[in-house]
């Protein structure tokens, strides 16, 4: 291949990326890491348990059932985003030191990519690769970050009594 041609390549990729994150913003990315994480999830699922031998349609619809049921709690933690901007924008007793643009889904986002990422790497053990001990360690502890991270937005709530 030329390097003319690589150089193009590289332009609209770039070009591309940029328009992408002009309209999505960050969040948009983070979705579209998440839609990766979970088709990777989905499709090492399937060949592991196919070269096990272990394959059946019933374990993959599960499995597809499972992904649409993770695609309706984001849009849960899409809408909660949602009505508390609303309120934080249009109630004018409640107001906050910052400018709330989302919080509720991005925290959802991340633990779904890294509960995702920790499945991956299980499919690939079935499929035979070498994964690294701290891996599996690494990814529990960043989920487990994420939860106390949620936790500590709702205990606020609890302190007040409501």
């Amino acid at each position: 291949m030329k390097m003319e041609t690589v150089n193009k390549f590289k332009l609209w990729a770039a070009a591309l990326a940029g328009v992408l994150t002009g309209l999505w913003g960050w969040l948009g990315w983070l979705a579209a890491g998440w839609i990766l994480c979970m088709a990777l999830d989905y499709i090492t699922g399937c060949v592991g348990a196919w070269l096990t031998g272990t394959w059946s349609s019933e374990t993959a619809r599960a499995g597809a059932r499972h992904k649409l049921g993770m695609v309706w709690v984001v849009l849960v933690s899409a809408g909660t985003d949602l009505v508390l901007w609303a309120v934080l924008t249009y109630l004018p007793v409640i107001r906050l030191p910052f400018d709330f643009r989302g919080l509720v889904t991005p925290v959802v986002l991340v633990w779904y990519i890294i509960t995702e990422l920790g499945s991956v790497a299980e499919n690939a053990v079935k499929l035979g690769a070498p994964v690294p001990k701290w891996l599996p360690r690494l990814l529990a502890a960043g989920k487990s970050a994420v939860d106390r991270t949620g936790q500590a937005m709702t205990e606020d709530a609890d302190d007040d009594g409501e």
